[in-house]
């Protein structure tokens, strides 16, 4: 009788527990653990589980029936596309706006701005896929509104997400187009503004308004949406402002 009581006993912790499972857009890595420890401070017995991967990619996840309870997108088209198809609960709401950068580990003289591509030193020119990346697609649009894309288009090289894009610019790219919020990561930080990095005209693109939906596999998840609004609160809402990100304030 004993056993059965302490089986029940666990069974009902475990049920209490609850799990939330999030697909993330990549420019998210470095922040959404902090998030996550965070939300954690009050949901200590949830488990929250994240996977990285451009927006598009994570997108048709989604549509394919991956199981994600939350959807942090870094733009707003593909979790209105989700909404519209009914596969979101919710119209999407705008939790941060991201900034783009450019930077160079090969001593290019970045304070000539977005120019620099065409400089003959700037051969590899990374960015990620604007077929799936929102941070990709501003990339383009900086580069077309600069004058400067044609010339430039040979020497791009995508990468699959803007994390993967940090990575080349970081290593085998004589220019690379970043979020800005990765260098206020701790990984980062050892870049210096004005000489290895610089915020890329805003003038030059449409502000990256990133979308959060909950999914229609979360309506009956509770702590989904208690994650889902803690993102939208103001305790999160600094925690994106301090990795570099514009919030409503």
């Amino acid at each position: 009788m004993l056993r059965k009581i302490l089986v029940t006993l666990v069974l009902s912790v475990g049920l209490m527990a609850g799990e939330v499972s999030l697909a993330v857009a990549a420019n998210l890595g470095d922040v959404i653990e902090v998030l996550k420890k965070e939300f954690m401070q009050t949901h200590p017995d949830t488990k929250v589980s994240s996977v990285l991967g451009s927006s598009g990619k994570l997108s048709a996840q989604i549509i394919a029936g991956a199981p994600y309870d939350v959807f942090l997108s870094a733009n707003m088209k593909f979790p209105e596309n989700l909404y519209n198809d009914g596969i979101a609960t919710n119209k999407p709401i705008v939790y941060a706006s991201g900034a783009l950068a450019m930077m160079s580990v090969k001593g290019l003289d970045l304070s000539r701005g977005i120019t620099i591509v065409n400089d003959a030193k700037a051969e590899k020119i990374s960015l990620a896929n604007p077929k799936t990346a929102p941070y990709g697609t501003a990339t383009v649009e900086a580069l077309k509104n600069a004058g400067v894309y044609n010339k430039t288009e040979p020497k791009l090289v995508y990468a699959e997400s803007i994390s993967q894009a940090v990575q080349f610019a970081t290593t085998a790219a004589d220019i690379g187009f970043v979020n800005k919020s990765a260098f206020y990561s701790d990984k980062m930080k050892a870049f210096v503004e004005g000489k290895d990095w610089v915020a890329v005209d805003t003038k030059l693109y449409k502000p990256i308004a990133q979308g959060i939906v909950l999914l229609k596999k979360a309506e009956k998840n509770a702590e989904a949406k208690a994650f889902y609004d803690f993102i939208l609160s103001a305790k999160a809402q600094k925690i994106f402002k301090d990795f570099g990100y514009v919030v409503n304030e």
